[in-house]
């Protein structure tokens, strides 16, 4: 089993050390360039917080050719009401999808572009590379999870984008082939691991999360807090087409069943809190939960968690990340409860965003990643949904979804169900106050600061000029 990750690989038998990555979100990471023939990776892995590749996107979203292309499709899309017309029309390049690191390291490493065009690149996600190497260059191949989160797989046609490909001069030959999330993908090589051991999943790491959450039905939410967050929505056999940000992913394809979600996210999760730690406001993480119940509120400080822009619904990658209404009075555990408040706030601000743009009634919300164990986030995000929250005995999901495949995959469990079975909760959050207004507005005491922050959002917004 295998899950997530972005990179560009090779086939060969002769391959050289793997990358050493951190196996972060999968369309949004890194990538890798390899010779075919030698295996021997062009270039070092490049993170999906990296932003090298930034004034190339820039570039393309203000081209006339991009311009030109959205208003034909809006014209096809009056004409047909396709969806996929209509997403075509609505593209938007982001410096998170693999699309434009690709781009960038073909632009600027020649001996890439070169090798490409000799048929001796491969390019794949961070499975891809998995694979390869533990075939011993035999395979080389990701699944659909993985493949539709790249920003270069057409999600409607279930296959890699020939129009985006031509159109940003990628070429289509270095690109992995594609199957079922849970196709036997082959044997690890024994000289690897002393045996050979068949690899029976590969699943990209938000997916596997929401398989490990046992999100099977239409409407199930997960939201996975780590580095970024990362909220996902079960929309059943029809990808989402979204106006403001939200993207469409294959969740997984097990035979001829098709599941696809709906994600927004959040960068800079994990990271706030870290610079908070690294500012020395606290030494444990553990301690924040209880410092931001130390005080009654932020005491006016708004702090905006956006250290690598704003993702939807703002879709503002010129944001910065802000610490507002400072006074004399402010202390340390004002400061930690305003950045603990800034990431239950963005969550609200994708749950009401996928409320808004989905139609789908929530049927569960469920948590995960290393923040999830802070309960003041976790306790804060029912408040605001007005909604139960249930959080996991282990906060690390995508493993065990990627397990889960594989064993349904192997035969070890039959049905789902059994699967449901042995999901553990470690504890449910419920709604603290009187929502008022519906199901996702927040608790009465909570209303004054959430407008505060979202001034000090706005104010932070376009900040960076080009």
């Amino acid at each position: 089993m295998l899950h997530q990750g972005c990179s560009l690989v090779s086939r060969s038998r002769t391959c050289g050390d793997g990358p050493r990555c951190n196996l972060g979100r999968f369309y949004h990471c890194g990538q890798r360039s390899c010779a075919r023939k030698t295996g021997v990776p062009f270039h070092n892995f490049i993170s999906w917080q990296d932003q090298r590749a930034a004034d190339l996107v820039k570039s393309w979203n203000r081209s006339c050719t991009m311009k030109a292309i959205k208003g034909i499709m809006k014209v096809l899309y009056f004409l047909t009401r396709q969806k996929r017309v209509l997403a075509a029309s609505l593209i938007v390049f982001c410096t998170q999808h693999v699309t434009f690191r690709l781009v960038w390291a073909l632009t600027h490493y020649k001996q890439v572009l070169q090798a490409a065009a000799e048929g001796n690149c491969c390019f794949g996600t961070t499975d891809t590379w998995l694979l390869f190497k533990l075939t011993k260059g035999r395979v080389h191949a990701t699944d659909y999870s993985n493949a539709s989160s790249t920003g270069i797989f057409d999600t409607y046609q279930m296959c890699w984008s020939g129009f985006l490909s031509s159109l940003l001069s990628l070429p289509l030959s270095i690109f992995p082939k594609v199957e079922n999330t849970d196709h036997d993908f082959g044997s690890t090589d024994p000289s690897i691991l002393g045996v050979s051991i068949p690899i029976m999943s590969v699943m990209a790491d938000q997916q596997a999360a929401m398989f490990g959450e046992c999100c099977f039905n239409v409407g199930d939410v997960k939201i996975t807090m780590g580095t970024g967050t990362f909220m996902d929505i079960n929309t059943g056999n029809k990808p989402h087409t979204s106006r403001a940000g939200l993207y469409p992913v294959v969740g997984w394809k097990i035979g001829s069943e098709v599941v696809y979600l709906a994600e927004g996210n959040a960068a800079d999760t994990g990271t706030a809190i870290k610079w908070a730690q690294e500012l020395e406001l606290f030494s444990d993480v553990q301690e924040t939960s209880d410092m931001a119940y130390s005080v009654s509120d932020s005491d006016g400080v708004c702090f905006v968690p956006s250290f690598s822009g704003l993702q939807a619904p703002h879709n503002d990658p010129k944001a910065c990340a802000s610490l507002m209404g400072l006074k004399p009075s402010t202390t340390k555990s004002h400061l930690v409860r305003a950045i603990l408040e800034s990431i239950a706030f963005r969550n609200k601000q994708l749950y009401e965003l996928m409320l808004r743009e989905t139609c789908i009634p929530i049927t569960k919300i469920r948590v995960d990643g290393g923040v999830s164990s802070n309960d003041f986030i976790v306790q804060l995000t029912a408040d605001l949904f007005g909604r139960k929250v249930a959080r996991p005995q282990h906060y690390e999901m995508s493993c065990l979804g990627a397990a889960f495949l594989a064993g349904l995959g192997m035969g070890f469990w039959r049905t789902r169900e059994e699967l449901n079975k042995l999901q553990s909760t470690e504890k449910t959050f419920l709604p603290q106050g009187a929502p008022k207004g519906g199901a996702c507005s927040p608790s009465r005491e909570y209303i004054p600061a959430l407008h505060s922050w979202e001034r000090a959002l706005r104010r932070s917004m376009n900040w960076y000029k080009p």
